[in-house]
């Protein structure tokens, strides 16, 4: 009797600290997902600065290059779509075309002389550039709370643990674009003597 009594306090003891590790573990995977969304949605809200400065830049632009109508389009599709994307995948996927399309554009600029001297247009590309710098800031950020998150959950024991709690890793990491992974071509003009 005495070693089924002490059997018995063993279990519990076992399934007490079981227990623990469980609901400690899950607790904690709670605050690190809600990190990852808070985080998220700081990297939305410099989504939605940069697509709010675009229209302004785009007209600026316009007023000086008007034949340049497929990349207004191709920029209009772009912010159009990162605004309508539901999940933070579609939004990272379309952020990487509306980043291609604002390249174009701003290389559109350097044909155009006067426009490079445009007061309004100098400062909503200074104004684009600082977004840019904190959206950049904000993704490192976010994918650094995935990248600890997924270690968090992928570790043993809390792998089982989050497998209990319904817990999955988040892939939905910003990279690199293949635009983004090409040099670009610089060409001076030929000196006059």
């Amino acid at each position: 009797m005495k070693r089924l009594m002490v059997a018995a306090v063993l279990l519990v003891l076992v399934a007490a600290i079981v227990g623990g590790m469980y609901v400690s573990r899950r607790n904690q995977m709670v605050v690190m997902n809600q990190d990852v969304t808070a985080q998220w949605h700081q990297v939305d809200v410099v989504l939605q600065r940069r697509a709010d400065l675009i229209p302004n830049l785009v007209e600026t632009v316009k007023g000086y290059a008007a034949q340049e109508q497929t990349v207004f389009g191709d920029i209009a599709k772009a912010r159009s779509a990162l605004l309508s994307a539901p999940t933070p995948t579609d939004r990272i996927a379309a952020n990487g075309v509306l980043d291609g399309a604002l390249g174009r554009l701003l290389a559109i600029s350097e044909n155009y002389p006067q426009l490079k001297s445009n007061e309004n247009f100098l400062r909503l590309q200074d104004e684009l550039a600082g977004t840019e710098n904190r959206i950049a800031v904000e993704r490192r950020r976010y994918n650094d709370l995935i990248r600890n998150y997924n270690a968090y959950v992928g570790i043993f024991p809390n792998n089982v643990f989050a497998q209990w709690g319904g817990f999955q890793p988040n892939n939905a990491y910003f990279t690199a674009s293949d635009a983004s992974r090409v040099a670009p071509e610089v060409h001076f003009p030929a000196a006059t003597k």
